[in-house]
């Protein structure tokens, strides 16, 4: 048997060392969230990935134990095309966007609140958590109208409307079964559909629904985990910290643009309506959640009304 020289007892001492001035040093930001409300939406290339998904449901278990109130509000937008195909139902798009007809519609009902829900459900149970799926059309949650949309012609150059089928927004969120969830040891994990007055199912955009529901819940942070790292400056680099009006002026710049544009927009009306801050965060980095909430780094661009996450 070799000899220990006890330079292996010391490696284990100081990793174990380390480890524990993690821990020591997440405290002060515990405290900051202990029994607050944390939105997060979950979505991009982050949940095709298992060992990803895994993490992730970790990190949302120990959010829990440390005394937060996660909220999981997931997409599934590359779900849905991969079944469409398989059942041979062709997506027609206008203006970039997918057009949901009644046949659609029941698929993404069926990826969103059957498969994909409880996956998540599953993954979270697994770490130990007690997760419960549901969907917006549990106890009226989320109450919407269809989206009436508008696109630039390319033929005329002007705006017309399109037709998007069962696409919904937003009318009224009614958070009573989210709060039931919440207030015992369960962590609700909601798949983005709204029922509209007369009955009929919509699909509405993950970001919207849980920026809406962030919104009504005045949650202290939405976390939206994409397939980004957050808002770029003109040089490519990260920015960490942005107040409302100088996102505005990055959108004015065009600094920030493309598709960045509307969910920048979404952010600032989160803010206004109540939420503390918002945070753009890129999914694919393990314990993004964890880093975000936890440390003093954080993990992609905190969008507040001050740009400081303490007086947001």
């Amino acid at each position: 048997m070799p000899k220990d020289n006890g330079k292996s007892a010391g490696r284990k001492g100081a990793t174990a060392s380390a480890e524990a001035a993690i821990l020591s040093k997440a405290l002060p930001y515990m405290q900051r969230y202990d029994s607050a409300t944390v939105v997060v939406k979950y979505g991009g290339h982050a949940m095709g990935d298992p060992e990803l998904a895994e993490t992730f449901a970790r990190d949302i278990v120990l959010l829990k134990q440390s005394g937060v109130n996660p909220v999981v509000v997931h997409g599934g937008g590359p779900q849905i095309g991969a079944l469409l195909e398989k059942l041979n139902i062709r997506s027609e798009f206008k203006g970039g966007l997918r057009v949901t007809d009644k046949d659609t519609v029941d698929v993404v009902e069926m990826v969103l609140a059957g498969s994909i829900n409880k996956q998540i459900v599953a993954a979270i149970n697994a770490q130990g958590g007690r997760a419960v799926g549901i969907s917006g059309k549990d106890a009226n949650l989320m109450t919407c109208r269809k989206l009436e949309k508008k696109i630039v012609d390319p033929d005329s150059n002007l705006l017309k409307a399109v037709d998007l089928g069962f696409v919904g927004e937003p009318t009224k969120v009614d958070p009573y079964i989210v709060n039931v969830i919440i207030q015992s040891d369960l962590i609700p994990v909601i798949a983005p559909l709204g029922v509209a007055r007369d009955g009929h199912t919509y699909n509405i955009n993950a970001d919207t629904f849980a920026g809406e529901l962030a919104a009504r819940m005045l949650a202290k942070r939405l976390l939206l985990l994409t397939d980004v790292a957050g808002v770029l400056d003109g040089q490519g680099r990260l920015i960490e910290k942005l107040a409302i009006d100088e996102a505005r002026a990055l959108i004015e710049d065009g600094t920030i643009s493309g598709g960045m544009i509307p969910k920048i927009e979404s952010c600032i009306s989160v803010v206004q309506n109540g939420v503390e801050a918002v945070v753009i965060i890129n999914g694919k980095t393990p314990h993004a959640v964890l880093l975000e909430l936890f440390t003093e780094h954080g993990a992609g661009t905190l969008l507040g009304k001050s740009g400081d996450a303490e007086s947001a």
